[in-house]
């Protein structure tokens, strides 16, 4: 639902999401964050890029699209893209509930962009990361880094 503010839009996404989905500044950049997740893993992101472990990342900057479908998912638009130092792209999809159109998605850029990397970051890295990020958020939100 639109709360009446064209910078911060409030609706649910889904049965599953209770973030309230809004711009956020990470580093230099204003990103629409969809999730919490997806908030954090940019900063995440911009932590590399400023430590020189990565060359760059941008949020939502590319939509692939699967010419021969005709009906149900026909293009897909993943979360991040990061440029590493030795040129390679990765992209990357924040995903804390994988649904049906969320799977069809991923499978199609498999069978229609077979050479692009996409990884999955999902519950599993958020857990095995979480104390890390939760200090590395901190100290972002409160401006240290």
């Amino acid at each position: 639902m639109y709360n009446g503010n064209k910078n911060i839009h409030q609706f649910k996404a889904g049965i599953y999401s209770r973030y309230k989905q809004e711009w956020k500044d990470v580093g230099e950049r204003r990103i629409f964050a969809r999730s919490k997740w997806e908030h954090y893993y940019a900063i995440y992101l911009d932590s590399l890029r400023k430590q020189g472990q990565i060359l760059d990342w941008e949020h939502e900057t590319k939509e692939f699209w699967f010419d021969k479908i005709k009906r149900g998912v026909r293009s897909y638009k993943p979360d991040f893209l990061v440029l590493h130092k030795n040129g390679e792209e990765e992209w990357i999809e924040v995903k804390g509930y994988m649904d049906a159109k969320s799977a069809t998605k991923i499978k199609r850029m498999g069978i229609y962009f077979p050479n692009v990397k996409l990884r999955i970051v999902d519950a599993t890295w958020f857990k095995a990361n979480n104390t890390a990020l939760k200090i590395l958020v901190s100290a972002y939100e409160n401006k240290k880094i």
